[in-house]
């Protein structure tokens, strides 16, 4: 059975005819129609799919794979994937050896600068790329990160969330005693929710 190729581009000269994997692409040599053929074929386009070494792809990628990246939680794993999506559509083929360059971090920069209509994403972008280069210069594979200190563009605004001793007493008048337990633990110990509500008993 012949399995259609798409792709395939065909030049003729000389009583000859001669395939090319894509037009531009490397020639096969094989006779087309036999396994020979087929495999030439499907290794020129895997080997077309692949990212150069040695760029910023690959880096994310070892990233990825690293115990660094394992250890984090399921959702900031899910959280980097999306970030770091972003940077290698933008980045991805960039050379380490200009990742490293630091005339590199005015790009990073200005790239970033480019998300300043949401700011909160911006600076998640930068730090998600910033861990990426950090994990390099820990590995060896980069002399320094050129994302380091990078500041912020997100300013939160919390004075409106802030309670006051006044909304503090009004709660404690009405809530029932697990609700103020609640509040009086989260007042005193400073502790986010998720941590509160993975405390053991014997830490109260």
């Amino acid at each position: 059975m012949r399995v259609p190729l798409k792709g395939i581009h065909t030049v003729r000269g000389k009583g000859r005819t001669y395939y090319y994997a894509w037009r531009g692409g490397p020639r096969i040599n094989e006779k087309p129609g036999t396994p020979a053929f087929l495999l030439r074929y499907e290794e020129a386009h895997a080997s077309r799919r692949r990212p150069p070494e040695n760029c910023l792809f690959t880096l994310i990628s070892e990233f990825k794979q690293s115990a660094d990246f394992s250890r984090l939680s399921a959702r900031t794993k899910k959280d980097y994937r999306t970030y770091l999506a972003v940077v290698e559509e933008k980045f991805g083929s960039m050379p380490l050896k200009a990742v490293q360059d630091p005339r590199a971090r005015g790009l990073f920069k200005e790239w970033r600068d480019g998300f300043a209509d949401n700011s909160r994403k911006a600076d998640h972008l930068w730090t998600a790329l910033s861990r990426v280069l950090s994990f390099g210069k820990d590995r060896g594979r980069l002399t320094g990160n050129v994302c380091e200190r990078g500041g912020r563009l997100y300013k939160a605004e919390r004075q409106d969330k802030t309670w006051t001793e006044e909304h503090i007493s009004r709660f404690l008048q009405v809530a029932s005693s697990e609700l103020a337990l609640a509040l009086l633990m989260a007042l005193w110990t400073g502790q986010r929710q998720g941590d509160l509500l993975s405390l053991r008993w014997d830490a109260y």
